[in-house]
């Protein structure tokens, strides 16, 4: 490896670790967390190649432990207003260039924290009752767009999983499955769009122990983890990483 190469393997790493355990633990709604730091040291597309392939292997390292444990009839409902949320990533992606896309995932990283902070003060609050059928399609378009442009589709898919009142694990199984196979209608786009090279699937080789290591810790750490301790941390490197990235894409 040259020196470059170490640089971004050295940050890969622990970014990577990092979405095994949100995936496999916290409802993945931090996991593009590891997108965003990425996008620090490599072009945003290709962050995008690295982390995917790695992404659909903690999917499948995390859908046996909750196996048939999920809502079906929500996530069937997210998935199918995902798919054209998909597509209109896909478009989008075609006329953007790299600064565009670290403004936007600057932007979705600073939005997340500013919605989840809002949630925890009670100033926003899911509607009771649950969200209507119309809201779950919408979420979905979002999540659909948001995680193709930055794998962060987490935050729009759990605004309408916290309205139906599901516990713990049953928002976790759900959230496992919608985006096993949300990943897999990515895959075909993003290698359309040349957005896979030799060089990130390479690396994707080097990283896959430390994607299904992260995995199996965010499997243990459902468990036992308290969530208020992982989310603070996961604020803290979202805030920074985002407005690092808006600078990035201004400048």
């Amino acid at each position: 490896m040259t020196g470059a190469e170490i640089g971004v393997f050295a940050v890969a790493v622990p970014a990577v670790v990092f979405a095994g355990v949100s995936k496999g633990g916290f409802g993945s709604g931090a996991a593009f967390a590891s997108a965003t730091i990425l996008a620090l040291v490599v072009p945003p597309g290709q962050a995008l190649g690295i982390m995917l392939p790695l992404l659909m292997a903690i999917d499948l390292a995390t859908l046996r432990p909750y196996w048939r444990r999920w809502s079906w009839p929500d996530a069937r409902l997210l998935v199918l207003g995902a798919l054209p949320g998909v597509a209109v990533g896909a478009a989008l992606y075609r006329v953007a260039e790299p600064d565009h896309f670290r403004l936007l995932i600057g932007g979705i990283s600073l939005a997340f924290v500013i919605w989840q902070l809002g949630v925890r003060a009670r100033l926003f609050r899911p509607p009771r009752g649950g969200l209507s059928t119309g809201a779950g399609m919408f979420a979905g378009l979002v999540a659909g767009f948001t995680s193709f442009v930055s794998h962060a589709g987490g935050p729009p898919a759990a605004v309408y999983l916290l309205s139906r009142g599901l516990d713990k694990t049953r928002f976790q199984a759900t959230t496992v499955l919608i985006f096993w196979l949300i990943n897999i209608a990515k895959f075909v786009p993003y290698s359309f769009l040349g957005i896979f090279t030799v060089q990130t699937l390479m690396l994707d080789l080097l990283l896959l122990p430390f994607a299904l290591l992260g995995a199996w810790l965010g499997v243990v750490a459902h468990r036992l983890v308290p969530e208020r301790v992982f989310f603070a941390v996961t604020y803290a490197l979202l805030t920074v990483t985002g407005i690092r990235l808006i600078i990035d894409g201004l400048s």
